[in-house]
């Protein structure tokens, strides 16, 4: 056993369940931090997309209780059933775009400097979308929105395949900006993460099954643990601080990390890694 390797995947565990589901980008941190550690061959870039099932996880337990009545009620009553069809509208259009252009998207922008350009792109998107006014929204729960609304917050969420874009921060800022309160925004997006992230997981380990064999399952192992501890640690976080804060301090976080990792890129302090 490589302890050296399992210390390496429960890193990358923390970073993506501490990543996923705050508007930061879980593909930007992985990737830099994947470059720091020397862990950024073939394999880490599997188990990069499948350790975010550990995250799902952790969203499944917290929301648990509304997605079980939504089960249960689903035979019957039109509000689960228009909830589900929102939910399956939304991740729809990642499945398309994502089978059609994932393969070129990871084979040209996958790169530190492409990550900080859209980290800090992003920040300035979130500094906009906060300081519109309150009157601009018109939807305050994931039961009041419609099809096209969950169709547009989905199709919003295909920007994050650009890695550094973040699809929380896709989908929650995106669902803002499209009238959604954050409480709504940041609710749809996490259930929105559940089929989107086990699929791409699922079809991940699966197109690369000839990479992977039974000597990895430890290091897969530790990762989704590992990233399924923060990952709810995080959510519960999340959902409190949202109640009573803005997103204003992952934008600032966001600019002075991307700014940092182009500097740093730029002068060669660091050999940050494609």
């Amino acid at each position: 056993m490589d302890v050296v390797l399992l210390v390496k995947a429960a890193i990358m565990g923390v970073v993506e369940g501490l990543t996923e589901f705050l508007p930061i980008s879980s593909t930007g941190h992985l990737i830099l931090a994947g470059s720091l550690l020397g862990f950024d061959d073939a394999k880490a870039k599997v188990f990069d997309i499948a350790i975010q099932t550990g995250a799902i996880f952790a969203v499944i337990l917290v929301y648990w209780q509304k997605i079980r009545s939504t089960l249960v009620a689903l035979p019957t009553e039109r509000q689960a059933q228009r909830f589900a069809l929102n939910v399956f509208i939304g991740f729809l259009p990642a499945v398309v775009l994502g089978l059609l252009f994932g393969k070129a998207i990871k084979a040209h922008l996958f790169t530190p400097v492409v990550v900080a350009s859209t980290f800090i792109i992003g920040g300035f998107i979130i500094l906009w979308a906060e300081r519109r006014p309150a009157s601009a929204t018109r939807v305050q729960s994931v039961d009041e929105m419609t099809p096209l609304d969950a169709l547009k917050v989905g199709l919003v969420q295909c920007l994050a395949m650009i890695p550094g874009t973040s699809r929380s921060g896709s989908t929650i800022i995106g669902g803002m900006l499209l009238g959604l309160s954050r409480q709504a925004a940041t609710d749809f997006s996490f259930f929105l993460a559940i089929p989107t992230l086990i699929g791409a997981g699922v079809y991940s380990l699966y197109k690369e099954r000839a990479l992977l064999s039974m000597a990895d399952l430890p290091m897969f192992l530790t990762g989704l643990v590992f990233s399924f501890l923060s990952a709810w640690l995080c959510v519960r976080w999340l959902l409190r601080y949202i109640s009573t804060h803005s997103f204003v301090p992952f934008a600032y976080y966001r600019i002075v990390f991307g700014v940092v990792v182009l500097v740093t890129a730029w002068t060669g302090w660091v050999q940050w890694a494609d």
